[in-house]
Formats: structure tokens, C-alpha cells, sequence
């Protein structure tokens, strides 16, 4: 495993995200599964794990953190925050500093930490972005010391670059994929000359990336590949990035035809690991053989220019106008 910095840490450049260990919008993973999943990471190197409070509304959260008490390893946790809707809160009411740091002190019982490596706005409508006054109640977080860092899970270039004029911030994490390229051209530099680090997230589209499905393939009922298909439940973008299930499965599999070999997923994580703006990927995994596979693309050489020429054109040409959702 490599690791890159952020900030003054050390992490490691293929994360993981923990989406799938709510046992939600993935299909059901049991505790015993989530710790083989967490165990297999933390052997083969990794150190930065990235989880949600609407995760299983607090699943994830408090799997990991029985996770933490049982292991002397040292982990970078960040958690998001915003997205909660339940009786109490909701837009606009979750933008206030009361309940933001309500929502991190819980993350924190969850976790069963006394502070935040990176705290996140979780996708939240870019009017509150513009507004800015969230950023001013995460810079008091950050003064009481329940969060280290702040960052902003975003949807759109846009709300990248109004969170890129904002003081302070750490991280912006960000759909960016072979189905999702055109990010690289748009902030990358900017946040790079800001020391703002890059979050990768859906490295795989969903898993289509993969190489792994074929237009039979079905998702169970709960899973968001079946609910969200098509961008019926939230951003389509969250889900095979936004393409199209069928057609998402031809571009894959031309894809994978430009590989070096057939470890499609690996290559696929490392294209994103080859942009050196990105500091961590965070693909999800439900099981250690997944984590493995993920895990293993730090060891691979960089792609060639060639191939990334051509990945870029063919992203150009064939993928982008098909992208659904707002991005």
C-alpha cells in the first residue's frame, strides 16, 4: 500500500468506503461480514475509512467503531453529515450549528471517538453551499475540537468550485471515474494550488466497472442499483454514475478491451490513481475478497499515456453525453 498526504497525515490511497456496512442500499452485510470486510483492510495496509451517518442510519458508524475498540491500528475516520430526515430534522433544519454538531456528537457516540478525523457535508443542496453559513458552524466545530478537518462530499462541478473559495477547507470528495472524467479538467488544479485534497468516490460506477456484469445481471429490491436505477430515489449520478444499466455494461466492457489484462477493476482504480491530484479512492466492499482486489491496485504500474489518451477520447466521445443526473 501507498499512502499520500493529507494534511499533516499519512493515508492510504485506496481507502474504504463503507456505504454497503449499513446494511442498507446495498443488501443486507451482517456484523461478522462488516469486520472481515474492516479486518482484511487493515492487514493489507489501509487507513482511511470513510462512512455516513445516514449509513444504515448509524449502522456503519457504530460497526465501525466496535471495529476501533478491538484493534490497536491507527485509522483516519471521516463521516458526512446532512442527509439525515427523520422527525427532527431534515432540510433546512439539519444547516443549523445545533443540529450539525447534535449529528457529529452522535457520529462521535457511534464511533466511539472523541474527534472526527474529517467531518463532510453530505451532498447538500448548493443554495446552503452558496449561502456559506454551514462552513462558518464547521470552522466553530473545528475550534471545539469534535472535528480535526472539514470537508464537502459534492455532486457538481459548481458546488466544487464555491466550496474551493472557502478558507479552511480540507478535502472536496467527488464522483470521479472512467464514466466521470471531465472533473480532471475542471478544479483539479485549482484544488491542487489550494492544498485542498480529492476524495474519490464510485470508483467503480456501482461495481459496473467491474467487468463483472452482464445486461442479466439483477439487483435484490433493497439494493439502490434496483431502486435508483435511474435516479428515482436521489442524484442518478450516485448510482452507475449515471449511465444507463444496459449501456452502461457495453462502455465497460470496451473498456476493460483497453486494458493491459483482465483485472478490469484494479485498472480501473488505478486510472483514477494515476491522477496525482486525487489523494485517496474509497471503493466499498462487502466482502475481504473485494477488499483485496481493490487494495491491489496500488501496486500497479501507471497506465500509459497512450492508454489514457484513449480513455479520454473514448470518455469524450461515447460516455459523457450519456451521463444522467445533475453534475
Amino acid at each position: 500500500m501507498k499512502y499520500r498526504k493529507f494534511k499533516d497525515a499519512e493515508i492510504s490511497e485506496v481507502g474504504l468506503g463503507t456505504w454497503q456496512l449499513g446494511s442498507a442500499d446495498w443488501g443486507p452485510v451482517d456484523e461478522q461480514s462488516a469486520f472481515e470486510v474492516l479486518n482484511a483492510f487493515a492487514e493489507l495496509g489501509g487507513n482511511f475509512i470513510d462512512t455516513a451517518d445516514v449509513y444504515g442510519m448509524g449502522v456503519s458508524e457504530k460497526t465501525i467503531g466496535k471495529f476501533l475498540q478491538s484493534t490497536d491500528k491507527q485509522f483516519f475516520v471521516a463521516s458526512k453529515l446532512g442527509r439525515r430526515n427523520d422527525q427532527t430534522n431534515g432540510w433546512p433544519q439539519n444547516f443549523s450549528y445545533e443540529k450539525m454538531r447534535q449529528h457529529v456528537e452522535e457520529s462521535l457516540e457511534h464511533l466511539q471517538i472523541d474527534s472526527l478525523f474529517l467531518e463532510q457535508l453530505h451532498c447538500i443542496p448548493t443554495t446552503v453551499l452558496d449561502a456559506g453559513r454551514v462552513f462558518d458552524h464547521l470552522r466553530r466545530l473545528q475550534q471545539d475540537k469534535l472535528i480535526q478537518h472539514w470537508g464537502v462530499s459534492v455532486e457538481t462541478a459548481e458546488e466544487a468550485l464555491i466550496c474551493l473559495q472557502q478558507e479552511g477547507i480540507a478535502s472536496l470528495q467527488i464522483i470521479f471515474n472512467l464514466f466521470r472524467q471531465h472533473y480532471a479538467d475542471e478544479f483539479f488544479a485549482e484544488a491542487k494550488e489550494k492544498g485542498v485534497s480529492l476524495i474519490a468516490r464510485v470508483p467503480l460506477a456501482s461495481g459496473l466497472l467491474s467487468g463483472k456484469y452482464s445486461k442479466e445481471t439483477q439487483f435484490s429490491s433493497t439494493d439502490h442499483r434496483n431502486f435508483n436505477a435511474n435516479g428515482e430515489a436521489f442524484n442518478a449520478g450516485e448510482t452507475f454514475s449515471g449511465i444507463e444499466f444496459n449501456k452502461g455494461v457495453e462502455l465497460a466492457q470496451h473498456i476493460s478491451g483497453l486494458f493491459p489484462d483482465e483485472r478490469t477493476a484494479q485498472w480501473a482504480i488505478r486510472w483514477i490513481l494515476d491522477h496525482p491530484e486525487v489523494t485517496t479512492v474509497i471503493p466499498g466492499a462487502s466482502n475481504p475478497r473485494q477488499v483485496q482486489s481493490n487494495l491491489a491496485a496500488s501496486a500497479l504500474e501507471s497506465l500509459s499515456p497512450a492508454v489514457h489518451q484513449t480513455l479520454k477520447q473514448y470518455y469524450q466521445t461515447e460516455i459523457k453525453p450519456l451521463i444522467r443526473g445533475h453534475y
